[in-house]
């Protein structure tokens, strides 16, 4: 089985270096039938180690080796097979995965509950909530906020994880569709959707009625279940096979697109989330989601 490990440190302190990368390699010989090939994706923070496994199997203890080696270095692991690496669906969360903020907490400090908020919302990420209810009880905290409070935080406290924009740009340049899926609110996902120059964007509604948020949410409510029907939707509108989708979350509510993508990512995720998702970027920004795929610096486009 042809294998390839893909090493991406994280890009504000490089620490892939040849040393680290050669002893990453050296790690993988009595697993590899032949010799292992090295090849740099971008200088000091990713690189591909391509093999021939000696069995089935192996790609777990491949990865073990590899944490070991990287240690305590801000190093993200995947191995996977090398066929079909590169995807041709990327299905995205919003809040603290795209963007860096979850939106509901920052419009819970326009009516002083952040903490409140965020406590629930921490809770629901986690799984110890069901995620519906609780969107509804902290919706119903931002009752009478005027909605052009919402502008306002797109404005000033939003702001675009690193690597969005080259994930997004770099995939559409390959042919892929781009889709954002969100148990957010349309309201922030249309305006991210087409910053990114997303294909679609899909989330929950804030009802508003007199230019104020009534603290309800239009019915029914966007959540796990309705994640995972959109990928299984697009698989079909697309023509593709779930081998070639990629999914990319950090919570509870994305563990059913994550399981069913045939590359799903927990994005500085939530625990339960990291252990069953694919792929982790505990270290890196959006851009590790290319080198999985391959993509060399020279081909990342920053759109």
């Amino acid at each position: 089985m042809s294998l390839v490990a893909t090493l991406v440190s994280a890009p504000q302190t490089p620490q892939l270096d040849s040393d680290l990368a050669g002893r990453a390699a050296e790690a993988l010989g009595d697993l590899a039938a032949g010799s292992v090939e090295t090849r740099v994706l971008a200088e000091g923070l990713a690189v591909d180690l391509f093999f021939e496994a000696r069995s089935d199997g192996m790609s777990r203890e491949a990865d073990t080796r590899l944490r070991e080696i990287v240690s305590s270095a801000p190093v993200d692991v995947l191995v996977q097979k090398h066929e079909g690496r590169r995807k041709r669906l990327l299905i995205a969360d919003m809040d603290s995965t795209l963007i860096e903020q979850e939106c509901i907490d920052e419009l819970a400090a326009a009516v002083g509950k952040k903490d409140v908020i965020a406590a629930i919302t921490e809770r629901a990420m986690r799984g110890e909530l069901e995620f519906e209810g609780a969107l509804r009880e902290r919706a119903g905290m931002l009752a009478g906020l005027p909605e052009t409070v919402i502008a306002e935080v797109l404005s000033n406290q939003i702001t675009l994880t690193p690597g969005a924009k080259a994930l997004v740009a770099t995939m559409k340049a390959h042919g892929a569709y781009c889709a954002l899926v969100s148990g957010g609110f349309t309201a922030f996902t249309a305006e991210i959707a087409a910053t990114l120059g997303m294909d679609e964007n899909r989330a929950n509604t804030l009802e508003i009625e007199s230019g104020r948020l009534t603290g309800r949410v239009g019915e029914p409510i966007l959540g796990r279940a309705a994640k995972r029907q959109r990928l299984q939707e697009l698989i079909a509108e697309l023509g593709l096979d779930a081998s070639g989708t990629m999914a990319v979350g950090d919570g509870a509510n994305d563990l059913a697109m994550i399981e069913l993508a045939g590359l799903g990512v927990a994005f500085h995720a939530k625990p339960a989330v990291a252990a069953a998702a694919d792929a982790r970027v505990d270290h890196g920004d959006l851009t590790a989601l290319l080198y999985f795929q391959g993509y060399t610096a020279s081909e990342i486009r920053n759109a």
